[in-house]
Order: C-alpha cells, then structure tokens, then sequence
C-alpha cells in the first residue's frame, strides 16, 4: 500500500472487519492491517453510500444495530468520508459499464465515485474489478 494517498473501501473490507469473518478469519487481519498502516500513515479513506446500503442489509434483516453502530464507529474512527451520489457519478458509471460490459450497475457507481474522488487505491474482494484501469483495483487477498 506505500504511495497511496486515497483509498476507495468497498463493502466486503467492512464485512471483513466488522463482523470479523468466520468463514475467513485472515481476511480480519488483514483489514484490520490496512485500517492501521493507512490511518498511522495519513492516508484518506473514502466510500459511498452504496456501501452503507450494501452493507446494512444483514444487520436489518438480524435486527442487530450494534453491527450498524460498529459501521459508523470505523467510519469515524478512520476519518472516512462517506460519499454520496450524484449526476456526475452517475455519468462516470454509464461510461465504466459501456466500456467494461460485465461490470453491474453498484459496482460501477462505486468505482466511479472513487474516480471522481481522485482515489488511486480500491480495496474489494471481487476479483472482476482488477480489470478496471484507471484506478489499481486490489483485493483483500492481495494485502499483506
């Protein structure tokens, strides 16, 4: 992650920290790592409200507001901004699902947000993203 100044979340890193994945328990460390190193080497951290819908789904459906509490402690505690749409990310949107044909709708509106944001990190688990070219698409597998 050295040279990175603004980083993109997408919604599988707060999964991975928040509810600490069982499944996948290093995925927790790793997030975890990546919130530190970036925090204690000022690096932005930025989203989007597509995340928080994303994310919010599991913890309404379980009724479970302390993982809705956990998001917005991250949120603040890291200083991320959350960002919301609008006409000029929706356009950049089009544009990215025009040129990269398998990509769905949320995940172009997240990298777009991270376009227009100025980002030159975004940190997923989907591996499709990697193919993006404008910003260098990681995945939590690829964090030290």
């Amino acid at each position: 992650m050295i040279g990175f100044k603004m980083v993109f979340v997408d919604t599988a890193p707060f999964i991975y920290f928040i509810e600490k994945n069982i499944d996948n328990p290093q995925y927790y460390d790793k997030v975890k790592n990546f919130f530190r190193y970036g925090y204690e080497n000022d690096r932005k951290f930025v989203s989007s409200v597509i995340t928080m819908e994303e994310y919010f789904v599991f913890p309404y459906r379980n009724k479970d507001h302390t993982l809705i509490d956990m998001f917005h402690r991250l949120v603040e505690t890291t200083n991320m901004e959350i960002v919301e749409i609008n006409k000029e990310i929706a356009k950049k949107a089009a544009q990215i699902r025009a040129e990269y044909k398998g990509f769905k709708a949320m995940d172009a509106l997240q990298l777009a947000t991270a376009c227009i944001m100025g980002c030159d990190l975004f940190l997923t688990n989907d591996k499709q993203l990697r193919q993006f070219k404008e910003i260098k698409c990681i995945t939590v597998d690829e964090l030290i």
